[in-house]
């Protein structure tokens, strides 16, 4: 089947849906998201989204905390931008009929206060927040007559003039996007999908380790897409560890363990119960990500223990339950009360801070091709996002988007290519045994955990770069016969991008950031 839309948006998170709404009144939008609308990193987010909207915080001090947590490498107009924006962006969220917790006798925001922030800024909604502003923006867009979302359509490639037979390669001038081929979950089919103006809002990368708190649909398809096309990259090396997960070695993803409950008073404690970060840092546990990461990770070594604890006991038993009713019923359910019990907790793959590198219109390399939250490298957060910017991030960089596309379709710039061919699927054969898909995606997060994790070396880089090479040759040789699904596609995405991580990391010699490697202290 061939599509022709004025506004391609593949995602449904808080990046693409906030797109989606800001130019459905120019033109017809398609969303295409991987499986249900609603299931994503957005809906994940407990803590809240970091902006400053009263007199006791200001502009200047947000923007010195988001560049002492990115490291000094930030692009600091970039982070200026973006905070100084942040006030408008919340109330367009309200206006979509998202809601924040406010006090009750004073009707202001109620916000909380997480690691890296000299200041209480954060908007919440409980301890589920991402989940809150997902219902708010998904409600809106279904409600839109010009907004289609397609559930369960996985975009396989961004389409290029190398679909039309041209040689493109990193060092082609104008390379151009046209749309995407996508494959259709339920029959299997590879539809073409035709635009003007394309967005990639697909999330993040968390499921090339073997621990992540990130959904499994996380698989950084647009980044492998982007790669694919010869499009520029960047910061990929950067990958953000929680420092708290919830200990559950059965359950996947790792359940997340908010930083605002660090924020309210929670205290990491060692294998013995006593404290310990303040041998690590003066801001004890409420020090940014990256530094708390490495201190539970040595920690953990230096103990031969698989976990830590968070003791959040000291916040008293009413705020525990009224201000984290998810995290309270989620431990309850494994035996935990947090009201007596402190919460066994360890380290997860949380967040890429790199990925497509976009400019402060969230315009990519490619041409009519943009993106948008995770999958996006703004220069926001430099080597270590802050606590919170994340959501900010991406509705901040959705609005810019959206404001350039609208230009570029209202100027006739941006054409439909309708020279451009269906998906060729000839020659392919019936997929063998799942075990080859399952069984190398397993092999493939141990070695990024192992060799690629919180802390590195050159000896495990290499090694986790010549196993990976393995890897590559099999799994490729096995998409070129297949009939394509969604885990093999899943499977050579992650393998892309467990390549781009390797490499980048590899480049970097520099302790910086949530890079850190023992050859180079």
């Amino acid at each position: 089947m061939r599509y022709e839309v004025d506004f391609l948006v593949v995602g449904s998170g808080i990046a693409g849906l906030s797109f989606a709404l800001k130019v459905a009144p120019y033109g017809k939008v398609v969303v295409l998201t991987k499986g249900d609308a609603a299931e994503g990193s957005t809906r994940y987010a407990q803590g809240g989204i970091a902006a400053v909207m009263y007199d006791s915080d200001s502009f200047d001090k947000h923007i010195h905390d988001t560049l002492v947590a990115g490291d000094g490498i930030c692009d600091r107009e970039v982070v200026e931008m973006t905070i100084r924006e942040a006030p408008d962006r919340i109330r367009e969220l309200v206006q979509y009929g998202v809601n924040f917790d406010r006090d009750r006798k004073s009707d202001r925001f109620d916000l909380h206060r997480e690691g890296g922030h000299s200041e209480f800024r954060i908007l919440h909604h409980k301890d589920n927040t991402g989940e809150e502003i997902e219902r708010g923006l998904l409600e809106a867009a279904r409600h839109h007559p010009n907004i289609e979302i397609r559930e369960r359509q996985f975009a396989i490639d961004i389409i290029t003039q190398h679909h039309l037979g041209q040689r493109v390669t990193k060092h082609t001038p104008g390379i151009e996007c046209y749309g995407v081929y996508a494959l259709d979950c339920d029959t299997n089919r590879i539809d073409t999908y035709l635009a003007r103006v394309t967005l990639l809002a697909t999330g993040g990368m968390g499921n090339v380790y073997s621990t992540t708190t990130t959904p499994v649909i996380s698989t950084g398809d647009g980044v492998a897409m982007v790669h694919r096309a010869r499009g520029v990259l960047s910061d990929l090396e950067f990958m953000q560890f929680h420092p708290t997960s919830l200990y559950n070695p059965a359950e996947k993803p790792a359940f997340l363990i908010t930083e605002a409950m660090r924020g309210a008073g929670a205290i990491l404690k060692d294998a013995s119960g006593n404290e310990f970060m303040q041998k690590y840092d003066e801001r004890l546990s409420l020090a940014p990500r990256d530094i708390v990461a490495r201190a539970i990770d040595n920690e953990m070594k230096l103990s031969g223990k698989e976990y830590l604890y968070l003791d959040a006991r000291g916040i008293g038993k009413k705020h525990l339950i009224e201000g984290f009713p998810t995290i309270y019923a989620k431990c309850l359910s494994i035996g935990i009360d947090i009201t007596r019990d402190m919460i066994p907790i360890r380290p997860a793959a949380h967040y890429q801070c790199g990925g497509i590198k976009v400019d402060r219109n969230g315009e990519s390399s490619i041409r009519n091709l943009y993106a948008a939250g995770e999958c996006s490298c703004t220069g926001l957060h430099g080597g270590n996002r802050l606590a919170s910017n994340s959501l900010l991030e991406a509705v901040v960089y959705a609005h810019n988007a959206a404001q350039s596309a609208i230009a570029e379709v209202e100027s006739g710039r941006g054409k439909v290519k309708t020279e451009v061919p269906d998906w060729n699927a000839e020659g392919m054969v019936l997929n063998e045994e799942m075990v080859l898909i399952t069984q190398t995606k397993k092999e493939l997060q141990e070695i990024m955990w192992n060799y690629v994790g919180i802390v590195r070396s050159d000896l495990r880089l290499q090694r986790a770069f010549d196993r990976l090479n393995l890897i590559f040759r099999e799994t490729e040789e096995l998409y070129n016969r297949s009939v394509l699904i969604e885990p093999l596609c899943e499977l050579r995405n992650l393998i892309a991008c467990s390549y781009l991580i390797i490499k980048m990391a590899r480049a970097r010699r520099q302790n910086v950031g949530l890079h850190y490697s023992l050859d180079l202290v």
